[in-house]
């Protein structure tokens, strides 16, 4: 049976600060400090949405309610073992955490992904869920997204439990709930648990298959010049070192042409082409590519699929097997809001056994996709945590997010567009865009513009010049308000006109 468990601290300001679901026993602990507490918890027992109660610390366990005896914290804490690493928020979160944001949820649904997406009410509750600075407008989300506040209690839970003893409970506790977050990590990506393995960032997910894919002298590997840099780079260093070949496609943007971009990809394909990369939403200017086009006329020529994701996963709704991925990576820091430095490699299982692995394994030839999370000592805290955005991104609903990710887009584009001198160069149209876009002013430098954006409006973007691309790049969030896009488009208006 599964049963909620709570960790509860400091309960005159009512924090939740760690929430699981755990086998364990029917019967509850209840630690409160007031009759008005007693009502509470009592209440939510009766609702169920509280089955198990354990205080945080060495609290005395109240007298009042029938609970299984345990001989000490350790004991509770062989009792997690199997725990779901950072597993559901569930009916707990909706109830304790953030009540107001699961009745929200509710209300809307029944509603269709665009009608929630321009709910200001529903949206309003979602911004509660973040502790992001009032004095500051932050549009560059792209780079790194934050959390929502139950994944950094749960990161602080998790770490400070680490630091009790942290060989023991890193190693032969926590440690083990990786197979479970592998799984919820499966499920979310459409794929099976054998073919995720779970690192820290796009680049160490992707570069993983670009060093240890068997490449010979002279294969060749087909990538465009708007890839994010650190690919290109680590491309160019298996040029130097071991002669393969890279093949170039320069696109211009935006297109909303899926017949240009796939021509474009099969001019550089030869009976020598081993690998393509596709970019499935360029980091640059937001760009969404036809990733299964290129992907079908690729697998036609016995080419494999390397797709970089770190922009477009949990940001657009979709599984892996609608890109035709061989290899697939990203950053789950981003769009999923999962703690800082977490990310997610998928290898197709038949080929998990042909790619060496980054850093050295027991069996590297081996078809364990664990082969590939050596990675020596790392934060488990951070790993763990990632359940709770998992929870929290399905709480809020895939459909509904990418909706309203792209409301925001739309919604602060369509007014700038009309300012005389801006330029989109980003398209407006879902097939090809979503939260991620970007604009530039005529006669006027991208570091000009943003320094002026940061300097007269605190407002946050990132100015980018790389190959054919110059611009802002502006990527608001799901707890971006419309009066933000407001003042932005009245800086963009402002800057236009010096």
């Amino acid at each position: 049976m599964k049963i909620t468990i709570l960790f509860i601290k400091n309960w005159p300001s009512a924090r939740l600060v760690f929430c699981l679901f755990v086998p364990i026993c029917k019967t509850w602990h209840l630690s409160v400090e007031s009759k008005r507490h007693h009502i509470f918890l009592k209440s939510l027992v009766q609702a169920k949405k509280i089955i198990y109660i354990w205080p945080f610390g060495f609290q005395r366990l109240s007298s009042q309610y029938h609970f299984s005896k345990m001989a000490n914290r350790r004991d509770f804490i062989q009792k997690i073992g199997a725990v779901v690493g950072g597993a559901a928020l569930s009916g707990t979160l909706s109830t304790v955490f953030a009540p107001q944001l699961a009745q929200a949820a509710a209300r809307v649904a029944g509603l269709a992904p665009q009608q929630v997406a321009t709910d200001e009410s529903f949206w309003y509750e979602v911004r509660q869920a973040f502790t992001t600075s009032p004095n500051l407008i932050n549009l560059n989300n792209g780079g790194v997204s934050p959390s929502p506040k139950v994944v950094q209690e749960a990161v602080e839970t998790y770490n400070r439990l680490a630091n009790e003893a942290p060989t023991y409970y890193m190693w032969r506790v926590l440690d083990g709930n990786r197979e479970a977050l592998r799984m919820n990590l499966a499920r979310l990506a459409g794929c099976l648990p054998e073919e995720v393995a779970i690192n820290r960032n796009s680049s160490e997910a992707l570069e993983t298959i670009i060093f240890g894919l068997p490449l010979q002298r002279g294969d060749e590997v087909v990538l465009t010049k708007q890839d994010y840099p650190n690919m290109i780079q680590a491309w160019k260093q298996r040029a130097i070192r071991e002669g393969i070949v890279l093949k170039w496609v320069n696109l211009e943007l935006p297109t909303e042409d899926d017949d240009y971009v796939l021509k474009k990809f099969e001019e550089q394909f030869t009976d020598k082409t081993k690998v393509v990369q596709v970019t499935h939403m360029i980091n640059w200017t937001g760009q969404i590519l036809p990733c299964k086009k290129i992907a079908d006329a690729a697998h036609k020529r016995g080419i494999e699929v390397l797709v970089d994701a770190a922009h477009s996963f949990a940001h657009i709704n979709y599984k892996i097997s609608d890109l035709g991925a061989d290899y697939f990576g990203t950053s789950l820091h981003k769009w999923l809001c999962a703690p800082f430095g977490s990310g997610l490699l998928y290898i197709r299982k038949p080929l998990i056994k042909k790619v060496w692995p980054l850093f050295g394994a027991v069996e590297p030839e081996g078809e364990d996709i664990k082969k590939f999370e050596h990675l020596g000592t790392r934060s488990i805290a951070i790993e763990q945590a990632i359940g709770h955005a998992i929870n929290f991104h399905e709480l809020i609903g895939a459909e509904r997010k990418e909706a309203r990710l792209r409301y925001l887009k739309n919604y602060w584009a369509e007014k700038a567009a009309k300012i005389p001198r801006v330029k989109l160069l980003t398209s407006l149209k879902a097939n090809y865009s979503c939260a991620l876009a970007m604009f530039a002013i005529e006669g006027k430098e991208p570091t000009e513009v943003d320094q002026f954006l940061f300097n007269k409006f605190k407002i946050h973007t990132v100015s980018i010049t790389w190959e054919n691309i110059k611009g802002i790049r502006v990527t608001p969030h799901l707890y971006t308000s419309l009066k933000d896009l407001d003042r932005l488009v009245e800086a963009i208006e402002a800057c236009a006109k010096t």
